[in-house]
């Protein structure tokens, strides 16, 4: 009991303390002391703030100048590795394996598939409100202006994609191959980190 007496007793005298001194600054400077600390709290708020602005990178379809690339429409879908999509098991030996021999990947760098004489393996495409797609895969329905975008689930596809018409940039014509080393160097390139997380984020959660 008289343990908690003596904590408010000397808890008030701190406070009367404060009072004390803020009134004695206030009277020899003119500062509004409460307003000035008021007021750098907002200076630092704002500051915080602005630097968290900095630190988020704009989504990459404003990031960069994408007129300057070929630009072509195509009708776009989502896929799987799954039965769904094509028609392999997680049990069977080339299940995820596309053909050009690299694993799927959802990444900045993601493999799609295409029509390979419209889009040769290696392709890189940007997708808006998909990011960057390689092709690395062709399929038997897909002839023409279509292109194939890997997710990881079928609920990743219909909620992130679907089926639509959108128009495309070819960032680099590929001559036909591609390895999982260079799928690697791409989404490891440190300059491009900044955006990755923007991609693979929401869909591995």
């Amino acid at each position: 009991m008289n343990r908690t007496k003596n904590w408010i007793k000397r808890f008030t005298m701190t406070c009367l303390f404060l009072l004390a001194l803020s009134v004695t600054v206030q009277s020899i400077t003119g500062i509004d002391f409460p307003s000035f600390i008021k007021k750098i709290f907002q200076l630092e708020s704002h500051a915080a703030a602005s630097q968290l602005a900095q630190e988020t990178p704009p989504p990459l379809e404003e990031a960069f100048d994408w007129s300057k690339y070929p630009k072509t429409t195509v009708i776009a879908t989502g896929y799987t590795a799954g039965y769904e999509s094509t028609g392999k098991n997680e049990s069977h030996p080339e299940y995820g394996i596309t053909y050009s021999g690299v694993k799927v990947k959802r990444d900045l760098y993601s493999t799609v598939a295409a029509d390979l004489s419209v889009f040769p393996i290696g392709t890189i495409l940007f997708i808006p409100e998909y990011g960057y797609g390689v092709v690395a895969d062709k399929g038997g329905a897909i002839k023409g202006n279509k292109v194939d975008l890997y997710y990881e689930t079928v609920e990743d596809v219909y909620t992130n994609w679907g089926k639509r018409e959108v128009d495309v940039y070819i960032i680099e014509q590929g001559n036909g191959k591609l390895t999982e080393a260079q799928l690697q160097a791409l989404n490891e390139n440190k300059s491009m980190q900044v955006f990755r997380q923007q991609y693979i984020s929401s869909e591995r959660k």
